[in-house]
């Protein structure tokens, strides 16, 4: 069983930057592939990033492609987000979310734990 918690969220200009944190209890964090989800009013939940067990290998949805940055301190069972330039269209709630043994999942189905999400407003 792994427990996550996002943190980091806010109210932040457009432009501005915020960092996400995601902590997991628990133990083996990494065997565990990693992703951020976000979802808006009336959206479906969508893929942003995501990292292989050993942070070696990334991968992102387009939209945020050379603005965010995802990244794992495995010592500290810890996941970031780094977003950069935000933009309106990324106000959102955000998830972090673990795979067991994946690599670099991209559907939410493929994912096994989920935390309980952080807000991110962008304002124009």
């Amino acid at each position: 069983q792994v427990r996550l918690v996002e943190s980091g969220g806010g109210l932040v200009q457009a432009g501005g930057s915020l960092r996400l944190s995601c902590v997991a209890s628990g133990r083996s964090f990494d065997y565990y592939a990693m992703g951020w989800f976000r979802q808006a009013p009336g959206k479906e939940r969508e893929f942003v990033a995501s990292i292989n067990g050993g942070g070696g290998l990334t991968y992102y949805a387009n939209s945020v492609k050379g603005r965010f940055s995802i990244s794992r301190d495995n010592a500290k069972n810890t996941l970031f987000l780094q977003m950069n330039n935000l933009a309106p269209e990324d106000t959102a709630l955000y998830y972090c979310a673990a795979d067991w043994l994946g690599h670099t999942p991209t559907r939410s189905t493929q994912y096994d734990y989920w935390g309980q999400g952080t807000q991110v407003t962008v304002s124009a």
